[in-house]
Parts: structure tokens; sequence; C-alpha cells
């Protein structure tokens, strides 16, 4: 019997297990501000830095680039160590990485910081649902899982108009200096919170075989592409380019833009809520978070294909009504963690969020590239973003037909 099972240690009290909570959401609270602060902060960057639009894509997709390369030996080192130590460690290089950022003259010093920043995070989300795993029920994980995510959103929201509020007083310097002692104060709540875990022995022969299991587990090959597409979409949409579609595509002037996405991610915060408490009555009435993706994804890529065709005369409130349908994709987290054991938990949700965030830098790139390469051959601003998320609508489109042809294919 591992560590991770939970007959080793009796279960938190409901008093502990909300502490417990509370303490993980802080340190995604401010993960998710560090993912979504460049949406906000991509005009100053351009403005000093002088970037293009690829550049952005590239220093959006730098923090995603770090977060995805610790994925697979973070989901081994959860599995082996527990989630208050990977996590506290972690946490260290995100400070360093905020202060590099605060430090940083020239696009190479921001985009090594963003990296580092990344690859400090990477355990804010996974390490949670790792101990949730082996701590609540399925149904429990359903509403823990969606919870975290709201606490993701909240980070979000402050990304927008409060930062919006603050630069003017401490400068985007002074606001990363600010996050890197507040993730110093998170370690530190972890650490006289969260219960450790015995780490117990497993083997690299015995974590390479779990990684080739889980990576053809039939609802990993299912969901694989979606997961790229969609949800790493979803995550370049609302961290990145929402901002830069509604000043370039929509006009909107700075603080305007800054009030649309502080929209989106509110739109997004009563979305996860709403998703708490509403999964386990549906798990209880036989619906699981395959069938509710099954018929939920449809209309997200409807709503997509509304927003290319719209253009701008596509607003804030387009964008909030995309990511609210395309939050259905999010249940595929916790559907993906009960299909394998409490011992083998990180790792497999840890290899899923290799794929998302793996989709997320290639997206946020790739429509910079895109928008920038049709800008250079004459296209207007609006026809440029256009096309490419004409682009991502089809690569999402192409991912669902796949989720739904899996699972006929295999069982024939």
């Amino acid at each position: 019997m591992t560590a991770n099972t939970p007959s080793e240690a009796p279960l938190p009290s409901h008093r502990a297990t909300v502490a417990i909570f509370l303490a993980f959401a802080v340190a995604y609270f401010l993960s998710a501000l560090l993912r979504a602060v460049t949406a906000t902060l991509a005009p100053v960057f351009s403005r000093e830095l002088n970037l293009q639009p690829g550049d952005l894509g590239l220093l959006g997709g730098a923090y995603f680039l770090g977060f995805a390369a610790m994925q697979l030996p973070l989901g081994r080192a959860l599995d082996r160590f527990g989630a208050k130590r990977v996590l506290s460690a972690l946490l260290c290089l995100a400070v360093l990485g905020c202060v590099g950022a605060a430090l940083s003259e020239s696009l190479s010093m921001l985009v090594a910081a963003r990296v580092l920043t990344g690859v400090g995070v990477a355990a804010c989300l996974m390490g949670p649902l790792t101990c949730y795993r082996v701590l609540l029920s399925p149904q429990a994980q359903l509403r823990a899982n969606s919870w975290m995510l709201m606490t993701g959103s909240l980070g979000m929201l402050a990304s927008t108009l409060p930062v919006q509020w603050f630069l003017p007083v401490l400068g985007w310097r002074g606001l990363f200096m600010v996050i890197a002692i507040s993730l110093v104060l998170a370690m530190a709540l972890i650490g006289l919170v969260v219960p450790g875990d015995r780490p117990h022995a497993l083997s690299p022969g015995a974590a390479l075989i779990g990684y080739r299991q889980i990576v053809r587990h039939r609802l990993f090959v299912q969901m694989a592409p979606l997961g790229f597409c969609l949800y790493g979409g979803l995550i370049a949409i609302q961290s990145l380019w929402a901002g830069p579609w509604l000043t370039r595509v929509a006009r909107w002037p700075e603080s305007a833009a800054a009030g649309g996405l502080f929209l989106i991610n509110l739109c997004m915060l009563f979305t996860f809520l709403a998703w708490g408490l509403l999964m386990p009555r549906l798990a209880a009435r036989g619906w699981g978070a395959i069938q509710v993706m099954t018929y939920g994804t449809p209309l997200s890529l409807i709503g997509l294909a509304a927003i290319v065709v719209l253009g701008p005369a596509a607003g804030a409130w387009h964008w909030a009504a995309w990511c609210v349908l395309s939050t259905v994709i999010t249940l595929s987290q916790p559907a993906l963690g009960q299909a394998f054991p409490a011992s083998t938990a990180g790792r497999a949700l840890s290899a899923f969020n290799l794929v998302v965030f793996g989709g997320v830098f290639t997206l946020q790139w790739g429509i910079g590239l895109v928008i920038g390469k049709m800008a250079q051959e004459g296209w207007s601003q609006a026809q440029a973003f256009q096309w490419a998320m004409g682009g991502f609508l089809l690569c999402c489109t192409l991912a669902y037909a796949w989720f739904l042809w899996v699972p006929g294919r295999r069982h024939r």
C-alpha cells in the first residue's frame, strides 16, 4: 500500500479540509493572476519594450512553456512526496521568477523570468487536485475542482481592473515585486495548514511504465486533442488574446478593454461556482462529466464561430459567453483523475495538464504569428484576428470530432 492511499491515515475534519482548501486556493489565486496579467500589461509591454504581436505571443506563451515542461516530473514528484513538499519547493522558483520579471530590461530577460515563473507555479492546481483525489469522494472532487478553478478566475479577475488601478502607483515592476512577497506568504500558509505526506519509493522504471499506461488509456486518448485545443485555447484567449482583440479589433480604449477582461473573468468565476454546485447533483442523477462534455462542447464551437463572423462587432460580452460555454472542458480533469487509482493520480493529472498547457503555448504563440504575418501582408488587424480565430475554430472542431469518434472506434 502506498502513502497516497486514503486508508493509511484518517480523513481530516470538515474544518481542516476547508483550511487546506483555502491554503491551496491562495497559491492558485496568485498563479492565475500571474498567468493572466500579460493580457492587461500587453499595451504597456508593447510601448516600453517595442513588442510586436509575435513577441506578445511568445511572452504570453513563455509562462506556459515553463509550466508544461514541469508536468511529467511534477506528476512523479507529487505521487512520491505529496502536494505540500512539492508545491512549497516550486513556489520558491516562482518568487525568483517574479523578482526577475521586475528587474527585466529586455524581451529576452522577461521571457526567461516568465518561464521560471511558469515552472514555479506548475503545482498550484495539480498539487491540490492530487491531494483531493486522496481526501475526497468523487462527487466532492467535482465540487473542489470547480471551486479551485473559481479561485483561479478570481485571480484572473484581479489581473484586470485591479492591476490597471495599481499600475500608476506601483508600475509593472512594482506589481511583480508585490506578487513575489504574496507568494512567500502563501508558502508560509501552506506550511502551517497542509498536512505532509510520507515519501514512498517510486523507481524510474515504475514511473515510466505509469506514464505509458496513462497516455494509452482510452479516456486519455479520447480527451487529449480536445484538451490541447479547446482547454488550451480557452486559457490562451482568456489570459492573452481577448485583451488585444478588444483594443485592436473592437477598437476599445485600454481602460475599457481592462473592464471587458474584468467582465469575462467575473463571468468565469460565477460559472465555476455554479459548476461546483451543479455537478455533484448531475453525477447523482447519472450525468457524468463525459456526457456533459459531449452535449456542451458544440455550444462552445457555435459561440466561437459567431465571434469570427461578427469580427469588430464582437466585444467583451461575446468573449465572456464563449468562455462560459467552453468551461465544460474543465470537467475533463476530475473525470480523468477518477479513472486512475489514487497512487497514480498525480501522474495522470500532470500528463493531461502537459497536453493542455502545451496547447496554451502553441496557440498563444501561433495565433500571434498568424496575426503578425497577415498584418505584414497588408491585411487589416480585424481580418488578421478573424483568420487566426477561424483557424483556432477549425482545430477545436476536429478535436471534438476525434472525441466523438474514438470511443466507438476503440470498441469495434
